[in-house]
């Protein structure tokens, strides 16, 4: 199961709206075959491991394993759990059910049906662990929330622009954490950002550090204050505007109407939801991140810190937790923090 587990991980950033799913074939204690689930819409572990195994006689006396139940219904590919009768694999174990409503359990029962001996839950916290995004996403039925900021040795988030002309955005962290925060972007589905955070930093919210798909950009504008000149309105990737009403003038993007008065954030998150977007991670200004603290809305804060100190400015969010992994970057420090 942990290698499993470790074969799941390459498919991070390919494979969303899916799992990571990773799957080995035991033969006499020697693995004959493996496989992951590399890329959204092609085959699954399961296939990829079965296809692996040179000797297809062998099936029929070995074990499967695999992080994630087999699915049971037909979507861009045929159900997993119907090739595991049809191969006669007499043994299967399973690290975790699927949350998914098509799946939950009926590939399970569909394997039992047949005679497969099934096993559930080998290393559970692992496996849920790997796929907490997914997990997330049809338990809650919104998005896994990401928060994200940088502040300083004493607390600020940003100098005081308050001005007409805002300036340059003033970095508090180094080149080695920009990169890591462009691996983190790589990983996850969408970034939201609020139209202060627009206006100031005219961010392009792209990956130029690190390698992999462009996530989706989100801009909360409610009233149309942003320029059509910001960069993400370049097409360099995707963007969705959350807003009342369309532009007047036409701009190459998306939009998520969102009435005020009311839950905005909600409705934003359902609109995720209904998109499949897995992952969110908000990169707004404070009064953005403690409304999503606020409310309860979020599942991870990555907090990166700086030495230096702006001694006034913007204040940090607050928010109650305890980190549960801590990294440094030289003279710049990463806490990841997970809601209770």
């Amino acid at each position: 199961m942990q290698r499993c587990i470790s074969l799941a991980k390459q498919g991070e950033g390919r494979v969303a709206p899916n799992p990571m799913v990773g799957c080995v074939i035991v033969h006499n204690n020697k693995i004959i075959g493996e496989g992951f689930h590399q890329n959204y819409g092609e085959a699954h572990a399961e296939v990829n491991a079965i296809n692996s195994v040179q000797d297809k006689e062998l099936l029929e006396k070995s074990t499967l394993y695999v992080n994630l139940e087999p699915c049971a219904h037909y979507g861009k590919t045929p159900p997993c759990s119907d090739l595991i009768v049809e191969k006669k694999i007499p043994q299967v174990i399973i690290g975790t059910t699927d949350p998914y409503a098509k799946v939950a359990g009926k590939g399970i029962e569909k394997m039992k049906k047949a005679g497969i001996d099934v096993k559930v839950g080998v290393c559970i916290d692992q496996c849920l662990e790997l796929n907490r995004r997914f997990f997330t996403f049809h338990e809650k039925k919104r998005p896994y929330i990401i928060l994200k900021w940088a502040q300083t040795a004493d607390g600020f988030v940003d100098a005081d622009r308050q001005t007409n002309e805002f300036g340059q955005p003033t970095w508090i962290t180094n080149e080695m954490a920009r990169i890591a925060v462009h691996k983190q972007r790589a990983t996850e589905e969408a970034i939201f950002i609020g139209t202060n955070t627009a206006l100031k930093d005219n961010p392009s919210l792209t990956l130029r550090d690190w390698h992999g798909k462009q996530p989706l950009r989100i801009v909360a504008d409610y009233y149309h204050r942003l320029p059509g000149n910001l960069t993400v309105f370049d097409q360099s990737a995707p963007s969705s505007i959350v807003t009342h009403k369309p532009y007047p003038d036409k701009r190459p993007v998306n939009y998520i109407m969102a009435e005020k008065p009311g839950n905005v954030l909600k409705r934003l998150l359902n609109n995720l939801y209904q998109n499949d977007i897995l992952s969110v991670i908000v990169e707004g200004g404070p009064k953005m991140l403690q409304s999503f603290i606020n409310q309860d809305l979020w599942d991870e804060a990555h907090v990166y810190t700086g030495q230096v100190c702006f001694h006034s400015g913007v204040k940090a969010p607050e928010f109650n937790a305890s980190p549960v992994y801590f990294d440094r970057f030289f003279n710049s420090d990463l806490k990841v923090f997970r809601r209770k």
